[in-house]
């Protein structure tokens, strides 16, 4: 009985450790200063640091029923921190519209354009179409406006999507979320 425990106990051990490990930084991007107002700070955005060394991403965590995430904001309009339009139909969109990017491993080359998700926060809900990719494994350039590039647990989100959470607007920024596809 004690070897079958122990057995068990190692398997459970050896398969979290193997889903903790699941997703591991895939490289790294050395940061370099933008060149003047070249990176646009709108929602407190990061701007990229001369030397700073930035971890890439291929994936992201596992999707389950109810996957763990960090809610970031952004502006999906013309002139807005999300820069160039969206991957998915190559539009720009509202800020008063629930529109998300989401990390590369999760935005899974596409698979998810023009889908929608729920998100819940703040004993909320809201249902939100995924329309872009935060990417996780470029930045630092002209491309990704000299941001660096997006962690990979990252659900960026309109304003739309914050107000719908009822997050006062002194609290936008960061918000540990759970979000399922629909």
């Amino acid at each position: 009985m004690r070897a079958l425990l122990f057995v068990l106990l190692f398997l459970a051990t050896h398969f979290s450790e193997a889903r903790l490990q699941a997703c591991k930084p895939s490289g790294k991007i050395i940061g370099k200063n933008p060149p003047p107002g070249q990176c646009n700070q709108q929602n407190d955005s990061d701007c990229c640091k001369q030397g700073k060394s930035y971890p890439t991403y291929k994936c992201s965590p596992s999707v389950s029923g109810s996957t763990k995430a960090v809610l970031t904001i952004n502006s999906f309009e013309k002139g807005g921190d999300g820069g160039a339009p969206s991957e998915c139909d190559n539009k720009y969109h509202s800020d008063n519209t629930p529109v998300v990017a989401l990390s590369t491993g999760w935005y899974s080359g596409g698979s998810r354009c023009l889908n929608n998700i729920t998100i819940s926060a703040n004993g909320r809900s809201v249902t939100a179409m995924v329309i872009d990719e935060c990417d996780s494994t470029m930045g630092c350039d002209d491309d990704h406006d000299y941001q660096p590039p997006c962690p990979n647990n990252i659900v960026d989100a309109s304003k739309a999507v914050w107000k719908a959470l009822g997050v006062p607007e002194d609290y936008w920024g960061e918000l540990d979320i759970a979000w399922s596809d629909d």
